[in-house]
């Protein structure tokens, strides 16, 4: 039974990929699971496995070296699944000294904790793996409408949150150059899917659109992004930890390009068609809740990712369309909004105001 820590695990993807990996894998993976509870994360995700003998959470701050390190000296740990990072462009921008300690300095301790634990006199001790789970924002932008980011592009990211991924990942980068450390990086595009905290765009717009709020769009609404149903991306981060070819880069795209005001049109529209003739949200729901925003500082425009290389060398790709991976995720947002209401009180709301001004 190999023993999988999964960091951030009670955030979007972590708890997704903890799900999907109990659901499939339970017996013969034990996950341990370290969050340190900010905002975005969330137990409640993980009721349905916390009470499982292979699954255990531990609150634990990945920046803390000496609570990092005792857990590589507890658990024998077979595989690092590295989720934990502030994600939030917008809080990048105006907060970004908490993205350079959470992303850059805690992937520093795993990666030495995971070291110190793993090294042996003949290098490393057999079938141990760490995944760095990046994003395709480390590419920066693509110029125009057409093009890839692929595994060889040159990094140029232009926020605070992707510089700080960046720099995590020419760690990671670093340590397999060095000290021929088992690993590999993935970088995704844009995750969508059940427990998305409503910061995101999409769950920002499912929320609004059912509680009559403003839809805040950026600028024009053309930028360009790649979506990812999150079932998907979990599929291919445990196909990387275990048949990737150690200090390998891969790719993880959706092949599902779409602009902004795209997406934000398909939601009012399938909201509406799903919504029962009788729920009185209906009347709420309309396209003329867009409203166009001042555009983020430094907005890239396009990005899209080739996951050719993954295809080629796992044998993964994409499964679910966007037509229907937004259908899932809204169907899950209308059967689960009484969690929709605990995440958004407090805090977020101030943050909200303070983000968008409307």
């Amino acid at each position: 039974m190999k023993t999988y820590l999964v960091t951030g695990g009670a955030g979007f993807i972590g708890s997704n990929f903890i799900l999907y990996m109990m659901k499939k894998y339970k017996k013969d993976i034990r996950i341990i699971n370290v969050d340190i509870l900010t905002y975005a994360g969330n137990l409640e995700n993980l009721k349905s496995v916390e009470a499982m003998d292979n699954y255990k959470f531990m609150k634990v701050d990945i920046c803390d070296k000496e609570a990092v390190l005792n857990i590589f000296n507890t658990y024998d740990i077979d595989r690092v699944i590295h989720f934990a990072a502030e994600s939030h462009v917008d809080r990048s921008i105006r907060n970004p000294e908490v993205f350079v300690n959470t992303n850059v300095l805690g992937t520093l301790n795993l990666l030495n904790a995971a070291k110190l634990s793993w090294e042996t006199e003949d290098g490393y001790l057999p079938d141990k793996k760490y995944i760095q789970v990046s994003t395709d924002e480390v590419y920066g932008a693509l110029e125009g409408e057409e093009g890839f980011f692929y595994e060889t592009t040159p990094l140029d990211p232009h926020s605070p949150y992707s510089a700080s991924k960046a720099s995590a990942d020419l760690l990671v980068k670093s340590y397999v150059d060095t000290y021929h450390f088992p690993a590999n990086i993935t970088r995704c595009s844009n995750n969508y899917g059940p427990y998305q905290f409503p910061e995101k765009l999409i769950p920002l717009m499912i929320n609004n659109a059912l509680n009559g709020k403003k839809l805040p769009v950026y600028g024009t609404g053309m930028n360009v992004r790649d979506w990812l149903y999150v079932d998907d991306h979990c599929e291919a981060i445990y196909l990387v930890a275990e048949k990737g070819r150690i200090g390998e880069v891969y790719n993880i795209g959706g092949h599902n390009e779409k602009k902004n005001i795209e997406i934000v049109t398909m939601i009012i529209d399938t909201l509406l068609e799903m919504l029962p003739k009788e729920d009185s949200r209906r009347e709420l729901i309309s396209h003329d809740l867009i409203t166009y925003v001042e555009d983020r500082k430094g907005h890239d425009f396009r990005y899209a990712i080739a996951p050719d290389k993954i295809k080629e060398e796992l044998g993964w790709e994409p499964v679910t369309p966007f037509s229907q991976g937004i259908k899932l995720t809204i169907a899950w947002y209308l059967e689960n909004m009484d969690w929709m209401e605990r995440v958004t009180k407090g805090e977020y709301q101030n943050y909200y105001k303070t983000m968008y001004s409307i």
